[in-house]
């Protein structure tokens, strides 16, 4: 453009300061983080949350005769610096106890997709208020796996396989001090090769920024971390390094797979059949228009069922009309044949007298002769 006056900058703008103005926004704000401990009773999740936060966390005994699996969630809020957390712990009580395995894994799917409705419907009302809302999706879940030194159980496969969408998983050897080296990595190397076989994702620590590429890199290639002798290693991973980024995953991968298949089951879509763009207007309008019809049609239906239940009240009421007459019929004629039967009987006992009478007379005047 001819007419365009050139500007050049004359001094300091100042958005170079946008990431402090961010810093100091969350610093005041805070950040949560909650993570979801899946393993047997006994193996060692509440004395790892206990060393990696190095927290006396409130601990509760637990049997393994749990009649289903239970998820106990407990919220901490934490302070280091000027930084504060809010943590949740959300552990799994009788996970494996049970007869039915189905049931150990479906609990858990059940909570973490009650998470994401939460949020969900959070975010769908028209007064949102989300800049203060407790966001209780599971962010972490670390899968803890028993030194058994040999494959991974069915449970564990199918729990993974069923939580890999929802989760960001990250596999942990309990009690890794129970077998030796070698055997540790030989067990090691046979879980990733059945955890591929099987088709499970697991969460793998990000490489894209090169600040955390190398050390993020060396520690993908010791999954599943083994806790003993490697606890400080899994907490620069999961709290110093990789928090915002499991935060992140959780939202914009596995939330937002389940916000969309949510509306999609409810009938909400970006495209038409001819893919050409449709509002959130046009869906409304379609979907209200899908409701009125379908509402006219059972209206219809429960007039035409009223009417027919009318219809047959009459009929049983010309029924019983038609039964009562009868009935009232019967007990005029039986009536009427007990009044007949009365005045026969005294027809027959009064020509009786008479018939003897006569023969009375006839006797009498048959002596006199």
């Amino acid at each position: 453009d001819k007419n365009a006056r050139p500007l050049a900058l004359s001094g300091h703008v100042g958005f170079d300061s946008l990431p402090d103005q961010l810093v100091n926004k969350s610093t005041s704000q805070g950040f949560c983080f909650n993570i979801l401990c899946i393993g047997e009773t006994g193996i060692g999740k509440s004395t790892l949350m206990d060393t990696l936060f190095n927290t006396n966390f409130e601990n509760f005994e637990s049997s393994h005769f749990e009649p289903k699996v239970k998820l106990r969630a407990q919220t901490y809020d934490l302070q280091e610096s000027n930084v504060r957390l809010k943590l949740t712990v959300v552990n799994t009580v009788g996970f494996g106890d049970q007869m039915n395995k189905q049931e150990s894994y479906q609990h858990i799917v059940d909570y973490i997709d009650t998470q994401f409705e939460s949020y969900l419907q959070e975010e769908l009302k028209i007064k949102r208020s989300l800049h203060n809302y407790h966001d209780s999706r599971i962010h972490a879940c670390l899968y803890f796996i028993a030194p058994s030194g040999h494959s991974l159980k069915s449970l564990d496969l199918v729990t993974m396989k069923k939580l890999d969408s929802k989760v960001n998983i990250i596999p942990v050897i309990a009690k890794a001090d129970t077998i030796s080296k070698s055997e540790l990595h030989k067990f090691k190397i046979k879980i990733m090769s059945e955890l591929v076989s099987n088709g499970v994702q697991i969460y793998q620590f990000p490489i894209d920024d090169e600040t955390v590429a190398k050390i993020n890199t060396t520690m993908n290639g010791h999954l599943p971390f083994a806790v003993v002798g490697s606890t400080e290693e899994l907490r620069e991973m999961l709290i110093c390094v990789n928090m915002e980024d499991l935060r992140e995953q959780t939202h914009t991968r596995h939330y937002e797979l389940y916000r969309r298949c949510k509306l999609e089951e409810m009938g909400f879509k970006d495209t038409d059949p001819e893919c050409k763009p449709v509002s959130l207007q046009q869906t409304y309008e379609s979907k209200r228009q899908e409701f009125l019809v379908e509402l006219q049609r059972r209206e219809e239906e429960m007039r035409q069922t009223f009417v027919q239940r009318v219809k047959e009240k009459e009929a049983e009421l010309k029924d019983a009309e038609r039964e009562t007459k009868l009935e009232e019929k019967r007990r005029n004629l039986e009536e009427e044949m007990s009044v007949f039967g009365k005045h026969r009987a005294a027809a027959e006992l009064l020509q009786n007298a008479q018939s003897n009478n006569k023969k009375e007379k006839d006797r009498k005047n048959s002596g006199f002769m």
